[in-house]
């Protein structure tokens, strides 16, 4: 398992689509995520540090945690099953450590405004990471991440 950091939130050209950059912390290893516009602008805040007048969902979702007396330990990327990935939210309340299954755009989310580490596993990194200095693939690893590098494809990559 890698501790990864949100590089940036991107826009696609084609279809407007927000993806979630995840970079692994210290490495040129990179996971995109497909979020929809509510998460998107929801990570966006939290990355800024902007606070809202009245609580967002993931705002609510941390009050509700921690108003039951627990306490967000971590999120982790734990799987992908037909390009969708999978997160666990990790807990902890009462001396027990608890995983709830959730979108990864909720689980970001929630993890920046609990300031806790974001994790993917080493299958998901396999599968689906993304590193500018790899070696050659194959045709077959080729063919595999073409669903994505058409999406990069279409990403548009300027601050404005």
């Amino acid at each position: 398992m890698k501790e990864m950091i949100v590089d940036s939130i991107r826009v696609s050209l084609v279809g407007y689509q927000r993806v979630v950059v995840l970079k692994v912390k210290g490495v040129e290893r990179y996971l995109l995520i497909w979020v929809g516009n509510p998460e998107a602008g929801s990570i966006a805040l939290a990355l800024q540090e902007i606070a809202m007048p009245r609580p967002l969902t993931h705002d609510l979702l941390r009050s509700v945690i921690e108003h039951l007396g627990g306490r967000v330990e971590s999120v982790i990327i734990n799987d992908l099953v037909d390009n969708t990935f999978y997160a666990r939210i990790v807990m902890g309340t009462d001396g027990r450590r608890l995983e709830v299954d959730a979108r990864p755009s909720d689980a970001i989310a929630l993890a920046l405004r609990v300031n806790v580490p974001i994790y993917a596993e080493d299958s998901v990194l396999d599968r689906a990471g993304i590193s500018p200095d790899a070696e050659p693939m194959t045709k077959e690893e080729q063919d595999k991440l073409a669903v994505f590098r058409n999406f990069v494809n279409t990403l548009d990559f300027n601050d404005s």
